[in-house]
C-alpha cells in the first residue's frame, strides 16, 4: 500500500527533488514559496490545509510591506534594524532618539542666566560698598541751619589724620607724627542743572564761631563773636562745628559731608594706577616732600599727597595750594570714572575698597550721592563746570578776609542754581 500522497509515491517522486536526491536542480520553487508564503501557487495542485488544528498562522510578506499588511513591521524590509536608517543616515537627518537642538531655547536661557548673574553681582556689590561707608557725621546736631536751595551742596574735607598709618608710612608721606586731626583743605561742590561749581575755602579764612551744640557733650556753647581761622572750627569740635561755622558765615546750607585722610587719599591714587596731571611749574618743597618738574606726568599716591599739600614753594601760598587741590581732585575723579576702572573688576573693587574704607560721610549719604559727587567733579575737570577760590578782599592779621559782597552774590546764585558769574581769587 502506498502511503505517499498523490503524485508523491516512493516510486514516482517526480524528479526526486527534496528527498535526498542527488539532483542539482535549484530550489527555486521553495524559494518562491518562502517569499510569497500564503499565496496560491499557479496551476493544479492540492490546496494548503486550512490554518487550525494547532498550526499557527504564519505571517506573510505581501508586496514586501511587512506581515500581511497588518501594520507590523520588523524593520528588515525598510533597513531600519536596531534604529538604523535605510541604507544609513542621510544628509539632514538626525539619528533616531537625538532630536535637533533648539537653538532659540538655548539662546533664551543663556540670556536669562547672564542677566541674572549681572543683577545678582550688581546688587551684591551695592550692598557690599554701602556697608563700607563710615557714616560718622550727624548733621542733625547742627542748629540754626539756613533754608535749603536748589541743587545739592557737598562739603569736601581733606584732613591731616594719620589714623591707621605706621611710622614708616608717616615718614614716607612726609606727614609728621602729630596726634588728632585738622583740616588740610575744604571745598564746597555745588551740583545742579546749570553745571557744577567747585569752591575752595582757604583754611586761613577769617570766620566767626557761632553758638553751637557740642557734637559729643550735647552742651550748648553760646557764640561770643570771636573770630578764628576756619580750620580751627574743625579742631575745636569736629565736622559738625565746621558745617555750622560755614553755614553761619555764608548763609548756604550744606547737604552732605565727605572727609578723607592722608593715608586714604594716597591709597585711592595707587588703587587707580596713578593720576595724570599737568604741573604748571617746577616744585620743590622739603616739608611736603614735593619734587616735581614742570609738565604732564603721572603721580602715585605718595607724590600726589605731596603735590596737594605743598604751599611754601608756591607764590600764592595757600591760595595757590587750593587751586592745585581742585585740579588734582578733579583729575582723580575723572580717572576713577574711566571705563578702564569702572569695567575692570581687578581695578574697580580695589579702588572702591580703598576709597570707601577711608571716607567719612554724613549719616544721610548714600552711594548714589557719592557717585553724583564724583561725576560732578569730573565735569569740572572736563571744563563743563567752574572752579574757584572763595572771593578774598584782604586780610585781618594772618587771616584771609572774604569779600562780603561777592560772597553774598555767589551764595545767591548757588541757592537759585544759577550759572555762577562771580570770580574768585
Amino acid at each position: 500500500m502506498n502511503d505517499w500522497p498523490e503524485g508523491r509515491s516512493g516510486d514516482n517522486r517526480g524528479s526526486g527533488y527534496g528527498r535526498g536526491s542527488a539532483s542539482a536542480r535549484p530550489e527555486s520553487a521553495r524559494v518562491m514559496r518562502q517569499v510569497r508564503r500564503g499565496a496560491t501557487p499557479p496551476g493544479p495542485g492540492p490546496s494548503a490545509p486550512p490554518y487550525g488544528a494547532g498550526v499557527p498562522q504564519q505571517p506573510s510578506y505581501t508586496d514586501g510591506q511587512g506581515y500581511g499588511g497588518d501594520g507590523y513591521d520588523s524593520g528588515y524590509n525598510t533597513g531600519q534594524v536596531y534604529g538604523g536608517g535605510g541604507g544609513g543616515q542621510g544628509p539632514g537627518r538626525q539619528a533616531q532618539g537625538r532630536p535637533a537642538p533648539n537653538w532659540r531655547r538655548r539662546i533664551k536661557w543663556t540670556a536669562i542666566t547672564v542677566v541674572t548673574v549681572l543683577v545678582v553681582t550688581t546688587v551684591g556689590t551695592y550692598f557690599w560698598a554701602d556697608s563700607k561707608l563710615n557714616r560718622d557725621v550727624d548733621l542733625s546736631k547742627v542748629i540754626e541751619r539756613p533754608e535749603a536751595g536748589e541743587g545739592t551742596n557737598y562739603l569736601i574735607v581733606g584732613s591731616d589724620s594719620r589714623e591707621g598709618m605706621t611710622k614708616d608710612q608717616m615718614k614716607d608721606l612726609h606727614t609728621g607724627y602729630a596726634d588728632g586731626k585738622r583740616t588740610d583743605s575744604m571745598m564746597i561742590l555745588h551740583t545742579g542743572d546749570n553745571g557744577s561749581t567747585l569752591i575752595s575755602l582757604p583754611r586761613d579764612s577769617d570766620v566767626e564761631i557761632p553758638t553751637f551744640v557740642g557734637s559729643e557733650s550735647g552742651k550748648t556753647y553760646e557764640g561770643t563773636g570771636r573770630h578764628v581761622k576756619l580750620n580751627a572750627a574743625y579742631a575745636e569740635d569736629g565736622p559738625e562745628l565746621l558745617v555750622r561755622t560755614i553755614e553761619h558765615n555764608t548763609g548756604l546750607r550744606l547737604d552732605h559731608y565727605v572727609e578723607i585722610g592722608f593715608g586714604g587719599f594716597a591709597n585711592i591714587v595707587d588703587a587707580v594706577g596713578g593720576v595724570e596731571i599737568d604741573i604748571p611749574q617746577d616744585i620743590k618743597d622739603k616739608k611736603s616732600g614735593a619734587d616735581f618738574k614742570k609738565g604732564k606726568q603721572t603721580l602715585d599716591g605718595q607724590e600726589a599727597l605731596a603735590f596737594v599739600r605743598t604751599r611754601y614753594a608756591l607764590p600764592g601760598s595757600d591760595l595757590d595750594r587750593t587751586k592745585n587741590q581742585q585740579k588734582f581732585l578733579s583729575a582723580l575723579a575723572s580717572q576713577v570714572a574711566t571705563p578702564s576702572t569702572v569695567l575692570n573688576p581687578f581695578r574697580l573693587y580695589p579702588t572702591m575698597g580703598a576709597g570707601l574704607d577711608s571716607l567719612i560721610v554724613d549719616k544721610d549719604m548714600g552711594l548714589f550721592d557719592l557717585a553724583s559727587m564724583f561725576w560732578a567733579m569730573k565735569s569740572v575737570s572736563g571744563g563743563e563746570g567752574t572752579s574757584m577760590n572763595m572771593p578774598i578782599s584782604g586780610s585781618v592779621g594772618s587771616n584771609l578776609k572774604w569779600d562780603d559782597a561777592k560772597v553774598k552774590k555767589l551764595v545767591e546764585e548757588l541757592k537759585n542754581d544759577e550759572k555762577v558769574t562771580v570770580s574768585g581769587n
